[in-house]
């Protein structure tokens, strides 16, 4: 691995795994959470050669000195941060003017103390679109000053889809990213879709990819001994609601059973659903494998999806394991970048640091031998003389 990076709020480990994917040897891992860090520690360390450091602490109390040392890193040596502060502040879920000073919006400018320290030379954050609504306005500003402040030019704040890259879900994310003033080499941003709507023409005239629906993470049976292949146990009452409830995309609505507090409210229109197998996904939130949360009713079965399934609507492989219990594993899953959109993202920032290192070796060559032909004329003056 040729390009080096830091993790920060790193949860489960989503855009660890897709930097790992592009080539970006991840030197350290931050991870309040316990069961998150838990997770990270049994996917990226153990057992692994040159393996992260992880610092298991709140972000405000970590020593940057410290991370660059035992990272064996200076400042302005590492290539890539990357991470997406915790959402809920910015989350779209929030009514009215709930999250407007929630404190968590704060941790958008405590990742800025480590690209301070840091100074990598490229960063990219990751958040709900949400926080782009104007009643969250003071934090991005105030993000985007002290960038542009401290020396970088910015790409975004950019939506993009996860659908389109490849991820069996419909899930909207912000992506900013930082490239350091003296990085001279252009970045291609965003990065290109791979996959469109079925609909689309682009599809049928450049071969490229449909959108891949729900029914890719149900096709395989789950493996047993999965300790993610659990769902919740719905009470017998709510057996029966589901039984009732149409396969493939039937809704609540269509159930016998639809509690007063859910009519004339947009905002419970999708509690109880069953997700369709022929759309991408719902959203995979934090509280993904709870159906009164949301679309998350198997499309065939009289209970809510497993881990293990929310996990395959992020793209995480197979042999990835969530700690800490179903609950734990929904919030660690909701939490994290789909893996394929983070290949997406970090690939095209990989790409440019990449033909900046190329520009660079170039130069140094080209003044290499501008300098060859004094060193000769100065050997055979010498030769002469002798």
């Amino acid at each position: 691995m040729d390009l080096t990076g830091y993790d920060i709020f790193a949860g489960a480990g989503g855009f660890s795994l897709a930097a790992r994917r592009t080539g970006i040897d991840i030197r350290a891992a931050i991870e309040f959470d316990s069961h998150a860090a838990a997770t990270y520690r049994a996917n990226f360390i153990e057992g692994q050669k040159c393996a992260p450091s992880l610092f298991e602490q709140d972000i405000a109390s970590i020593d940057w000195a410290q991370v660059l040392k035992t990272t064996g890193l200076k400042s302005r040596d590492c290539d890539l941060l990357l991470g997406g502060p915790p959402c809920q502040g910015f989350s779209a879920h929030r009514l009215k003017g709930a999250g407007v000073k929630d404190p968590r919006n704060k941790l958008l400018l405590r990742y800025f103390d480590c690209i301070s320290a840091v100074k990598p030379r490229a960063f990219v954050v990751e958040n709900v679109s949400g926080m782009l609504w104007p009643r969250h306005s003071e934090y991005l500003q105030a993000f985007m000053a002290l960038a542009h402040s401290s020396g970088y030019r910015i790409l975004g704040p950019t939506v993009l889809n996860a659908r389109d890259y490849g991820v069996p879900q419909s899930r909207k994310r912000v992506f900013i990213v930082g490239i350091r003033n003296d990085i001279k080499s252009g970045c291609e941003w965003p990065p290109k879709p791979t996959h469109f709507s079925p609909d689309s023409r682009e599809v049928m005239e450049d071969g490229r990819n449909a959108w891949l629906t729900a029914a890719a993470v149900f096709r395989k049976p789950l493996k047993k001994g999965d300790p993610n292949a659990v769902h919740m146990q719905p009470s017998e009452a709510m057996r029966t609601v589901f039984a009732s409830t149409p396969h493939n995309g039937g809704s609540r609505h269509q159930s016998c059973r639809e509690l007063s507090c859910h009519r004339g409210h947009d905002g419970h229109k999708d509690v109880y659903g069953r997700i369709d197998p022929d759309r991408p996904g719902p959203t995979m939130t934090t509280a993904c494998i709870n159906p009164s949360k949301g679309r998350f009713v198997h499309p065939t079965e009289d209970h809510g999806i497993s881990a293990r399934h929310a996990a395959r609507f992020q793209t995480f492989p197979e042999d990835f394991f969530l700690h800490g219990g179903i609950t734990a594993a929904g919030r660690q899953i909701g939490n994290a970048v789909p893996i394929l959109l983070g290949e997406a993202v970090l690939g095209t920032i990989a790409a440019c640091l990449r033909l900046e290192n190329q520009r660079v070796r170039s130069m140094e060559s080209r003044k290499s031998q501008k300098r060859l032909p004094t060193k000769l004329v100065a050997r055979c003056e010498i030769l002469v003389r002798s």
